[in-house]
This record gives C-alpha cells, sequence and structure tokens, in this order.
C-alpha cells in the first residue's frame, strides 16, 4: 500500500510538475535577446524606468537571457545602427537576435548590414520600415534652414543629453537627422542602400522570412497594432490621437502606418494597440483586448522553435 501512495504522489507530482518546466523553458532561445528601443528612447533612466517596462522579466523569467540597448535619443539610422553594432560585438556573443521598436527596427536593419554574421534575426515592433506620415508632417511645416528648425535640433538635442546623463550614456545626438531619416524619402533612401532586405518595394505585405545579407541569413519577423486610443488612463492617447490626423482613413498605431510597418514574416497587424503599447508603456496601460508581453513572450518561444 505504501508503494501504491509513494507511486501515486510521484506520479502527481510529475503531472503537476511538466507544465511548470515546460513553462520556465518557454522563451529560452539559444541566442540572447538584445531589445532595440526606438527614437526618443533609452534603456534606463536612472536605473528606475525602463523603456520597454517589464517586458525584459517577462522574457527571462521563462529562460531568455535579454539585454536592452542604448543607442541615440535622436539620430539617424544609419549612426544607430553602427552603434548597435559596436554595443552588439561588445556583448561577446557569437550570435544575437534583436527585437526593436518603432526606428529600432531600420537601425537594426543598418546593424545586420555591418555585422550579418552576428545577427540571427530581426523582430520589428511597431517598426518605421517605410516611412511614417508624422515625419513627413513635421518636416513639411518646419522650413529647412530656419530659426525654427535650428530651436527644434536645439531642444532635441538638448534632451537627449539629459536622458545621456539619466541613463549613464554619451550617445551622439542630431534630432534633425532623425527627422530626416524617418519620413518616407529618408526610409526609402536607406532602404535603397540596404537593398530592400526584408522590406517589400511594391506592395503593402511583408517578404520572406530568410533574407540572406553577405551570404549570412538573417531571420526577419514583424508585428504591429492598428489602433490609436486604447485605454483611457494612457495619458499617451490623445497625443497620438493627434499625430494620427497625419494618416487620414489609413490604419496606423497613431505614428506609424500598418502598411509602412511591415518586415520579413508579419506575425500579425490586427492588435489592438497603438506605438506606446506596444513597449507596453504607460506603465502597462493598454487595451483589454491585447497584451503586448504575450507578444514578446510568443515570438521569443517562436524563435527558439526556430534553433535561434
Amino acid at each position: 500500500m505504501r508503494k501504491l501512495i509513494t507511486s501515486a504522489v510521484i506520479m502527481g507530482c510529475m503531472v503537476l510538475g511538466a507544465p511548470t518546466l515546460s513553462h520556465a523553458s518557454y522563451t529560452d532561445t539559444r541566442h540572447p535577446i538584445v531589445l532595440v528601443h526606438g527614437v526618443t528612447g533609452f534603456n534606463t533612466l536612472g536605473g528606475l524606468i525602463n523603456y520597454f517596462h517589464d517586458i525584459p522579466w517577462n522574457l527571462e523569467r521563462s529562460g531568455a537571457q535579454v539585454y536592452s540597448a542604448s543607442v541615440s535619443f535622436v539620430n539617424s539610422s544609419e549612426q544607430r545602427g553602427q552603434q548597435l553594432a559596436n554595443y552588439v560585438n561588445g556583448l561577446g556573443h557569437s550570435k544575437v537576435n534583436l527585437m526593436a521598436h518603432s526606428q529600432g527596427a531600420p537601425t537594426s536593419r543598418v546593424t545586420a548590414a555591418l555585422i550579418p554574421h552576428k545577427i540571427a534575426s530581426i523582430t520589428s515592433i511597431n517598426g518605421v520600415n517605410k516611412g511614417s506620415k508624422v515625419a513627413d508632417v513635421v518636416r513639411g511645416i518646419i522650413p529647412p534652414g530656419s530659426y525654427v528648425e535650428g530651436g527644434a535640433q536645439a531642444i532635441a538635442n538638448a534632451l537627449g543629453d539629459l536622458v545621456n546623463a539619466l541613463s549613464s550614456a554619451d550617445n551622439p545626438q542630431n534630432g534633425l537627422a532623425a527627422l530626416e531619416t524617418l519620413t518616407t524619402r529618408g526610409t526609402t533612401d536607406l532602404n535603397n542602400a540596404l537593398g530592400w532586405k526584408g522590406v517589400n518595394r511594391w506592395s503593402c505585405s511583408g517578404t520572406a522570412e530568410d533574407q540572406w545579407i553577405n551570404g549570412n541569413r538573417v531571420k526577419m519577423f514583424s508585428w504591429t497594432g492598428k489602433a490609436v486610443y486604447t485605454n483611457w488612463t494612457d495619458v499617451s492617447d490623445p497625443f497620438l490621437g493627434i499625430t494620427s490626423l497625419a494618416f487620414g482613413n489609413e490604419d496606423s498605431d497613431g505614428l506609424v502606418g500598418v502598411c509602412a510597418t511591415k518586415m520579413g514574416n508579419v506575425i500579425g497587424t490586427h492588435y489592438d494597440m497603438n506605438h506606446v503599447d506596444a513597449i507596453n508603456h504607460i506603465f502597462g496601460a493598454r487595451s483589454w483586448w491585447t497584451n503586448p508581453v504575450s507578444l514578446y513572450r510568443s515570438q521569443a518561444n517562436r524563435l527558439k522553435n526556430r534553433g535561434l
């Protein structure tokens, strides 16, 4: 009888423990994940506020090794891409998976062009892969060479220097270069230089998941939301409501049109999520219908299952 009871207890523990063990390695990718922030972003401020809020922890709790990169608050995608390449090289890993928000997506594609042997995959999250109409509007109303342009440049650079101080970074700032690189024209020029790897030049769609850069395979994925107002407690929603006017009837997340975000294997574009929700800010204020954390965790599991 004692043996039967013991066996039953062991079997029960195995049944109960199996999901826990499986869950514990759900995001355990072969290569580390590097989170890449967008324009006016940072890794952490004062060690207290993370650009991706609690997403790093939610990836790490199931096995992932996660880094949060620090590149310029405002600068061109080319400059930020070189900074990210330097950062990745400094980590000492053979390869990494880049998960990038907003301008982080073109930034990451520049990095892949520079060190393709170090990049296992790039995941674009609400990425500015074909430019932003908001940037087009802002560029159109600020006269080149004007006092207004100079003032805006000075303010953006000063904010970038403040972020440097708060995040213990020393990244160069160039607000005007950031604006130019995010326009439709600026991003088209970048895509031309990168050979449109992962970005469909001709249509509103993705491309093949496998992209070959100098003989190296880099897997590319993307997702985005198509909502603007998602949570009445989120103070960023009214701002995005204003910026979304630049898109007219086109679906957008408030800052980037849905078609402009598509890259590689498009995981989804239907999510009830705006540009800020995509990084689980403001401090987790989001729609009831889409949990951005689950998207990152599912993607990490997808990378794991592909041997990445």
